[in-house]
């Protein structure tokens, strides 16, 4: 059996460890080959490959280089290209994850050429069609002959959409990869030394979605907001590139550390070491919460609406008065929050484990639903 799995961001290096150890491991792993395909999405070293290091991820059999663009500019390329490595390779089956354009461009290639298409992170939703992220989801569901759900939300998503076939409960991968490494990040990590920090004396913050910085509303309200939390803590912000370049040196002054994007150990050392955390990302809030900070999700809704359970997660936008009210009510509401159990791991296994059944143990291929597999370059040309 083979395998291709895209990536090319680096939540889904986060994400892809875990499982990508998972099928090379498992029993009959001889007769499972991945083909790792990285489509450059997020090519910076500190983006990219320093996620490969420290989680032990294969190098990539397929380095794209797409880099950054317009949403269509970039997809377009990656559809190209994943398209032309599929070809190729003709693997049994497509392995995407989450939402980003990596994830669209792998499935669509993928779904065009009747290879059976496999979605971690499947069934989530914010329902808010402005983000380009639920965009990506929506269609990689709609693609994919096998579902894997982190939640039981994310199940019942699926249902109301008329997608039970193929559909499995799994959990979050992400929680096997923070179980697995959280020990090497409190071992390793130098993140707060270098930073001149110590624990729950910090907040930290970071914003990357495109609703925040592609917006000079938004983001000039949310770096009002940190000025006004800055007044009485400090704040580390490790800034993505993209932010870096619209960030204007007047809107973040104060006590208010920017610093390079974050590898995967301090990030997560920045994470359990912090009073609270302002995010616009997805990844962050379930970390947030696992580890339990508290969080403030800068944006009007999320997909992870079980990190709202319990007061640990508030929706704050990017309206300064909404944030600070936020962390001010976080800071007087802490020691009442209920505690989070124990991570909850096996997402990884239990992945491998399906796919193992579904091609090998009962050889089968899912044409039922995806039609044979991968078609020739002569065929592809022929009916364009």
């Amino acid at each position: 059996m083979k395998i291709a799995t895209v990536i090319g961001a680096r939540p889904q290096f986060i994400k892809a460890a875990p499982v990508s150890r998972a099928l090379r491991s498992m029993d009959g792993g001889s007769e499972v080959t991945e083909i790792l395909i990285h489509t450059g999405q997020h090519y910076d070293a500190n983006m990219s490959q320093v996620f490969f290091d420290e989680l032990g991820l294969a190098a990539p059999d397929y380095n794209l280089g797409i880099g950054s663009g317009s949403h269509g500019w970039q997809t377009g390329q990656m559809l190209a290209a994943i398209e032309e490595v599929l070809l190729n390779e003709k693997p049994d089956c497509v392995l995407v994850y989450g939402d980003t354009n990596s994830t669209l461009a792998g499935a669509l290639a993928a779904a065009k050429l009747h290879v059976p298409v496999a979605h971690v992170e499947a069934g989530l939703r914010s329902f808010n069609r402005r983000m380009p992220e639920e965009l990506n989801r929506i269609v990689a569901d709609q693609l994919s002959a096998l579902l894997f759900a982190p939640t039981e939300t994310a199940v019942s998503n699926l249902a109301v959409e008329g997608m039970t076939r193929g559909v499995h409960l799994v959990g979050d991968v992400m929680q096997d990869a923070l179980a697995e490494h959280l020990v090497a990040a409190e071992d390793r990590s130098e993140i707060l030394k270098q930073q001149k920090v110590s624990p729950n004396e910090y907040l930290l913050v970071t914003v990357h979605r495109a609703e925040n910085t592609d917006s000079p509303e938004r983001l000039m309200g949310i770096c009002q907001a940190l000025r006004i939390l800055s007044i009485n803590q400090r704040i580390v912000w490790p800034v993505h590139p993209r932010t870096r370049r619209l960030l204007d040196p007047a809107m973040v002054a104060g006590n208010i550390s920017l610093i390079e994007p974050a590898g995967y150990l301090d990030m997560l050392m920045l994470e359990k070491s912090a009073t609270a955390i302002l995010t616009d990302s997805g990844g962050v809030q379930k970390e947030a919460r696992w580890l339990q900070v508290p969080c403030v999700t800068l944006r009007e809704e999320t997909e992870w609406v079980e990190t709202l359970d319990g007061g640990w997660n508030r929706l704050a936008g990017a309206d300064p008065i909404k944030i600070v009210d936020a962390v001010e009510d976080i800071d007087r509401s802490f020691a009442h929050l209920p505690r989070t159990p124990d991570l909850a791991t096996g997402a990884a296994p239990k992945i491998s484990q399906i796919i193992s059944s579904e091609f090998i143990s009962s050889h089968k291929s899912l044409e039922d639903s995806h039609g044979p597999n991968a078609v020739s370059r002569e065929e592809i040309i022929s009916i364009s």
